[in-house]
């Protein structure tokens, strides 16, 4: 039998906002309950008391375990003690986390401090003999597949299969346990600076070579296919369609564009 330790986070609605489960880590705990003779383990580090915790539950977990970290503390040294004590010869997450600091770079500290091997970008496991064979989904349809020695840390892309809708009786029947740890407070993420994304502008390409009022000409010029010929415009015509250019290219706000400061 085969030991597995999933790493759960709650996620963040990218339209609403709203708390849920992770859609990477929910693939990865889909990818360990589908494993055949797996003793499946799950950790978070947060809140025992979240409610979207209840949706891995119902994925068929009969216990998560919560490792209670504070808010804006470090949950690495946590994670890598308790599974110190657990022993799993598998650990697997998603790539990066929906909310917070969303680094991705927690797998690899863990996999560092307990000196596994990492492999990114799962579509697929199969564990035999000591060794998890792994298809990696890359760019544009590709596949790649690689063996690892166990234990190792696998991280899971959005290749790899959705996972399953919660069911209502087994996220009720779960039992969440939480487990008391010291943490200390993430001095990085303590500095950082946290506020909505927004769009930014894009650059223009500068061509080289020439005058330079060739290079202005290559710069302004509309490609075939592209803008408008204005013969003769009206000054405000003329300059609702270069106000309509810099929207278009997010040089300006448009009106119904938030100052991207909540």
């Amino acid at each position: 039998m085969i030991r597995v330790a999933a790493l759960l986070s709650i996620g963040r609605h990218p339209a609403s906002g709203r708390a849920r489960r992770a859609g990477l880590d929910a693939r990865g705990l889909e990818l360990a309950l589908r494993m055949p003779n797996a003793e499946v383990r799950a950790f978070h580090a947060g809140d025992p008391h979240a409610a979207s915790l209840r949706d891995y539950l119902g994925m068929g977990l009969e216990t998560l375990n919560v490792l209670n970290v504070a808010p804006g503390c470090d949950p690495v040294p946590a994670l890598v003690e308790a599974l110190r004590g657990v022993g799993p010869d598998l650990i697997i997450c998603g790539m990066r986390a929906e909310a917070g600091e969303g680094s991705g770079m927690v797998p690899y500290l863990i996999a560092e401090a307990l000196g596994h091997a990492v492999v990114c970008d799962a579509a697929a496991i199969e564990c035999a003999s000591g060794t998890a064979r792994v298809v990696q989904g890359l760019p544009r349809g590709r596949r790649r597949e690689v063996v690892v020695t166990l234990p190792a840390v696998v991280l899971v892309n959005s290749a790899a299969p959705a996972a399953r809708a919660p069911a209502f009786a087994r996220a009720r029947r779960g039992r969440i346990v939480p487990h008391p740890v010291e943490a200390r407070e993430d001095a990085f993420l303590a500095a950082c600076e946290m506020r909505p994304w927004r769009a930014r502008p894009k650059r223009m390409a500068v061509p080289s070579g020439g005058s330079a009022q060739e290079r202005m000409k290559a710069l302004t010029e509309a490609k075939a296919g592209e803008g408008r010929l204005l013969v003769n415009p009206v000054p405000e015509e003329a300059a609702r369609a270069v106000r309509d250019y810099l929207v278009e290219k997010r040089f300006l706000r448009g009106a119904g564009d938030g100052d991207g400061r909540g």
